[in-house]
């Protein structure tokens, strides 16, 4: 019997989403046992029960989506205040030798205006500029030279000052992008610094995704 345990559970730990919907129990056993079959009698070269399989996955130890799963809980009760900021543009640019110029004057440019929502991402080959609707002028002349490869409006972002203790937890972001995700909620980008991440949607997602993550502190 210990050869089909160390065996199913090696299967089953090979997917950690699978691993995760048997803890939640919302997997049938029994008919995963039957789709699993084939795979186990292959790996025993024998010819085994399905209902060895099934005792074998009822009785799997609390992987390490289980460990990580309790720690998550009580790390949601510390989440900090949340901010949400409407009316804002997301726009993307080549990466170029004048770029980070451009990013600066338009930096200096804005910086007394602290009720603005701003941030600036940068990647390999491109970088990202987000900000309020009322910058949408002044960013288009500093950037008037710069290649424009995206621009999405009508966003809106939901950020949230996470428990310094954030660095040190496994699965923080899984947790907040999954419930995000069933719930079908498109994640447009993620913005984060070390204390604090910030989530941008649609605006017709706004309150909707505000209200999935305040749950998650509940």
């Amino acid at each position: 019997m210990s050869g089909i345990s160390k065996t199913v559970t090696k299967i089953i730990q090979q997917s950690p989403f699978l691993e995760e919907a048997i803890a939640d129990k919302l997997i049938n056993v029994s008919a995963l046992a039957r789709h699993m079959h084939s795979e186990v009698c292959n790996k025993l070269g024998r010819e085994i029960n399905e209902g060895a399989i099934v005792m074998a996955i009822n009785r799997m130890e609390p992987g390490y989506y289980h460990k990580i799963n309790l720690g998550i809980k009580k790390f949601f009760n510390k989440l900090g205040d949340f901010t949400v900021k409407s009316g804002i543009n997301d726009y993307t640019f080549k990466n170029s030798e004048t770029l980070f110029l451009s990013q600066a004057n338009f930096f200096k440019q804005v910086s007394s205006e602290t009720d603005s929502f701003i941030s600036f991402s940068n990647g390999i080959r491109e970088s990202t500029i987000i900000a309020s609707n009322n910058l949408h002028d002044q960013l288009v002349t500093f950037f008037q030279s710069e290649q424009l490869l995206g621009h999405k409006k009508n966003l809106s972002a939901v950020t949230i000052n996470l428990p310094k203790e954030n660095t040190e937890i496994s699965g923080v972001y899984y947790y907040l992008l999954k419930k995000l995700a069933w719930l079908g909620i498109n994640v447009v980008e993620v913005i984060s610094t070390t204390n604090e991440v910030t989530f941008l949607v649609a605006d017709k997602d706004i309150d909707k995704t505000f209200s999935a993550l305040m749950d998650l502190k509940r």
